[in-house]
């Protein structure tokens, strides 16, 4: 049997050993593994919580800008990316999902802030680049994607990618919900307590505890 990657090991230089075997650890879902996981974070976050769970192929970029509360589940191939000290807040009894992926995208004003009690749900995307924040007891669905970017492309004599964009700090209000692969916008604040049907496009601000839906968005009803 072809001995090439034993030999490759055996050669290794002591960095090359050192990522060899983080990137095991990372990516074994023995309780072990886990338990190596989180003594490994426990030196590098911000600060950690009591009864934290960060499963396999988990990606954290600079751990130092990022909080995570109590009771915190980040499941397996979740992405965070911190650019800059606004960092990722992560409260108490958080529910991050298979995939999500959190980028504070700006290392000058970009940040996410998460309360307490919410749940986002698998694949969800979620960027902070003038600031993000997601209130208590908020319920995001499968697939959502939240961008508060729009890029301006008014100059057909330019490039799109050079001519900038409009870019906002985002609220999704406490005890709101937002459904299956919505896509909320720069200018897409969600109200207090209002809930965003499956599929649709958020363009515009929500009062609170409406029912919207469609693309782009409407109020349909008010809650109760």
């Amino acid at each position: 049997m072809d001995k090439f990657f034993e030999n490759a090991y055996k050669n290794m230089p002591d960095e090359a050993r050192e990522s060899f075997f983080m990137s095991i650890f990372m990516n074994d879902p023995s309780e072990y593994a886990a338990k190596v996981r989180l003594d490994y974070y426990q030196s590098k976050l911000k600060h950690m919580g009591e009864n934290v769970r960060i499963g396999v192929g988990v990606k954290i970029v600079n751990p130092g800008f990022i909080f995570l509360g109590d009771n915190v589940r980040i499941a397996d191939h979740c992405t965070l990316i911190a650019r800059g000290e606004g960092g990722i807040t992560i409260g108490d009894n958080v529910n991050i999902n298979d995939r999500v992926y959190l980028d504070t995208e700006s290392s000058e004003t970009g940040y996410i802030k998460i309360e307490n009690n919410v749940y986002i749900g698998t694949g969800t995307t979620l960027f902070g680049h003038k600031g993000l924040e997601i209130g208590d007891h908020v319920l995001m669905a499968q697939n959502i994607t939240l961008t508060p970017y729009s890029h301006i492309f008014d100059d057909p004599d330019s490039n799109i990618i050079t001519q900038g964009g409009h870019s906002k700090k985002v609220v999704i209000g406490r005890d709101s919900y937002i459904g299956m692969r919505s896509t909320i916008m720069y200018s897409g604040d969600i109200g207090e307590g209002s809930v965003i049907g499956a599929g649709s496009v958020v363009v515009k601000p929500i009062p609170p505890y409406s029912v919207a839906v469609g693309c782009p968005a409407k109020v349909i009803r008010k809650r109760g």
